[in-house]
């Protein structure tokens, strides 16, 4: 898998840092970054009607479909980055390890420039490895030092046989996790390494992560629609999409307060702090009986020897939809006899809910952002499955 292959060091920075710090005094248009097939960065400007004080456009995984042109104001990301700031408690130096085109990465250069600090870009010409990140983080300088990763980074990063870097990870004052939800297993061996790691959720739509650990940041509010869905409210909700700004199915008024309506289902407990329990489109019904993607795959994460699972339903002729997993496996080979025995053994433990089909290989197939490819996945799982 490659996350974020971009051929950009450093210095190549300086133009995404002065167009946005122009568009955040309000003396220049909105930025969009892309990176060109080449692998350099480029800083584009996009024309938002309607609002003045856009400072950013970004553009959604498009994990689930045509990615989407999401508007970020001024007033959005200043309270995405006190926000942040709060709950970190302090302002550092931070390093880029994700593309720099998405909400994570502009959020890199936007939390910089609101702290006054040079942030330091690894170098990703040769794909996100161990050793690029340890090089790039002995480039810092600061005392107060902040990274974002997604799951599969820091899964990879806590396997490096190198000290150097468990040192440098150790060295941050806060690793945010985010993008695609982190096992349980991996959160543990991270804090027993004794890294101080937060867990985020939020998208594009609220300016990046907005709940941390859980808990929602100054100024986010969330809530929990009568059908489950996650409803997030606040400062940091974006204006809308530039191509349908007045999409009310997805960002609504209500009070003075804005809010972003999630495709994601979640529970809020007595103190207010929120459990993500997986997408809405993800129950899977089979065989008449209603199954939840997200319970299984953590069932199927428990088992030893597996990293990350997907799990999606997939067309069949005989249970309406049949459960089917993408797994990625540790120091096996796919096509070995480990597979064969985490079957029997989901069949033995989950009975109908176990995966009927199963796609097993050493990565799970990622976007450019580090989040899972569902598309990708679920178009192997067809395929494999074949109607059955």
């Amino acid at each position: 898998m490659n996350i974020g292959r971009q051929n950009i060091g450093p210095l190549d920075i300086e133009p995404a840092l002065t167009a946005l710090a122009a568009a955040l005094h309000g003396e220049g248009p909105a930025v969009e970054l892309s990176v060109n097939p080449d692998g350099e960065l480029v800083v584009g400007h996009t024309e938002t009607p309607g609002c003045d004080d856009a400072v950013a456009v970004v553009r959604t995984s498009g994990s689930t479909g045509t990615p989407k042109a999401t508007v970020l104001t001024v007033e959005a990301l200043a309270a995405s980055s006190m926000g942040t700031a709060l709950a970190l408690q302090g302002e550092g130096q931070w390093l880029l390890a994700l593309p720099v085109q998405f909400v994570a990465g502009v959020q890199v250069l936007v939390r910089s420039l609101f702290a006054g600090t040079r942030p330091w870009v690894m170098d990703m010409s040769g794909g996100f490895t161990p050793e690029a990140f340890t090089a790039g983080a002995l480039e810092l300088t600061d005392p107060i030092r902040f990274t974002s990763l997604v799951p599969t980074q820091l899964q990879r990063l806590l396997a490096s046989p190198s000290p150097d870097t468990l040192a440098v990870l150790r060295r941050f004052d806060g690793i945010l996790l985010g993008g695609a939800p982190a096992s349980a297993g991996l959160l543990a061996a991270a804090r027993e390494a004794g890294l101080k790691v937060t867990t985020t959720y939020g998208s594009a739509e609220t300016c990046g992560g907005c709940v941390y650990d859980g808990v929602p940041l100054t100024g986010v509010e969330v809530r929990i629609a009568e059908d489950g869905r996650i409803l997030l409210g606040g400062d940091t909700v974006a204006a809308g999409y530039l191509d349908s700004p007045e999409n009310t199915d997805t960002f609504y008024e209500e009070d003075g307060v804005r809010w972003y309506r999630t495709n994601d289902l979640g529970a809020l407990d007595a103190d207010g702090r929120l459990t993500v329990l997986g997408r809405a489109d993800d129950v899977i019904i089979t065989g008449g009986v209603k199954v939840s993607a997200a319970h299984v795959q953590e069932e199927l994460e428990k088992s030893n020897g597996v990293m990350a699972a997907f799990v999606a339903g997939v067309p069949s002729a005989e249970w309406g939809q049949a459960v089917a997993a993408y797994v990625a496996l540790a120091g096996a080979s796919p096509a070995g006899d480990h597979a064969v025995v985490l079957e029997q053994e989901w069949h033995a433990r989950l009975g109908l809910l176990a995966p009927k089909t199963v796609l097993a290989a050493g990565e799970l197939l990622m976007l450019p952002n580090g989040k899972p490819d569902r598309l990708a996945m679920i178009g192997r799982l067809n395929a494999l499955h074949q109607g059955k």
